[in-house]
């Protein structure tokens, strides 16, 4: 690993009115920072809610070490690739790209695109019909 780069994964959400909304995404962060102990594990959004994308990456290049660069990796938290993964997402980062040049950005797909992540889902409805109703 390069000595003057730093590490962050930013977990990118949609964004609500409602603040509780934000409860899920704060757990998920937290138990990956959790499973991260030596990269920053951040949480931004992208409207409704700060901080969202453009804020989050100023702050972080803002504390960077003078010559230091920042690679961060977006995972977007949405269940699926419509227009604010295929459109609004590239637009965002094409522009973070172009105003910091210490900024290396990559994506990867959107967590509900993962097998994975599917396949804990699929896990969860299959499950379903045995657990406790909610109140």
């Amino acid at each position: 690993m390069e000595t003057n780069v730093q590490q962050a994964l930013i977990l990118f959400a949609h964004g609500a009115r409602a603040a509780s909304w934000a409860a899920p995404f704060e757990r998920l962060r937290d138990l990956t920072q959790a499973r991260m102990p030596g990269t920053g594990v951040h949480l931004a959004f992208l409207e409704l809610m700060s901080p969202r994308l453009p804020e989050l990456v100023a702050t972080l290049l803002a504390q960077l070490p003078a010559g230091a660069i920042l690679d961060a990796t977006v995972v977007p938290v949405f269940l699926g690739q419509g227009g604010h993964v295929l459109r609004d997402l590239p637009l965002l980062l094409e522009e973070l790209r172009q105003q910091h040049p210490a900024l290396r950005l990559k994506v990867v797909e959107a967590v509900g695109e993962n097998a994975s992540v599917l396949a804990a889902i699929a896990d969860y409805c299959v499950a379903a019909p045995g657990s406790s109703p909610l109140p």
